[in-house]
């Protein structure tokens, strides 16, 4: 009876000990998916200021576009949070479309190859961000499910872990990647 009880306690003890570092574990994962986007979004707001400077040599007259891109850039940037950030970088993102579209209207603009470079970075950024959000979202959503189901939720709740935010892109349209191909119409 003795060794049973003994083996029901340690048993019990190496539960909560593997549960408690699973979710540590887990919390952890979340930290550094998150410092991996915060990163690949500098790098964007880094290249962001570039782009205006170009398409400012040759579409000076679009101010109000490109005062627009700066104005969002520094809200993203200063945005806290998944669900912020997420809301900030939507309205970026719609932001840098309307820079974009400014290029299919000057032809002599494509054709500087700083801003063929330019595009081509922030394309690839854009495709970093998005698999770091993927990655951030699938690692929140095993931390949230672990916090969530029993009997993991009791070990949560005496670690004080805490439910993540998720970090989406509030507007379908602003889901998708800005268009920098810049290559000639219908071609």
């Amino acid at each position: 009876m003795l060794i049973g009880l003994i083996v029901l306690v340690v048993a019990v003890v190496m539960y909560l000990m593997l549960t408690y570092n699973g979710l540590v574990r887990l919390k952890v994962t979340c930290d550094n998916a998150w410092s991996d986007i915060d990163v690949q979004l500098k790098r964007r707001y880094d290249l962001i200021p570039n782009i205006v400077e170009t398409v400012k040599g040759y579409a000076a007259h679009e101010k109000g576009t490109l005062e627009g891109v700066v104005a969002a850039r520094n809200q993203a940037m200063s945005a806290q949070g998944p669900a912020a950030k997420g809301e900030a970088e939507g309205m970026l993102t719609a932001s840098l479309r309307q820079v974009f579209a400014l290029a299919e209207a000057y032809p002599q603009l494509r054709a500087v190859e700083s801003f063929t470079q330019l595009q081509a970075t922030l394309n690839q950024i854009e495709d970093t961000v998005q698999n770091a959000r993927r990655y951030y979202n699938a690692v929140v959503r095993d931390f949230n499910t672990m916090i969530e189901q029993f009997p993991s939720n009791i070990v949560a709740g005496m670690g004080n872990f805490k439910e993540r935010e998720f970090f989406q892109i509030s507007a379908p349209a602003e889901r998708e990647v800005p268009k920098v191909s810049f290559g000639a119409p219908g071609a």
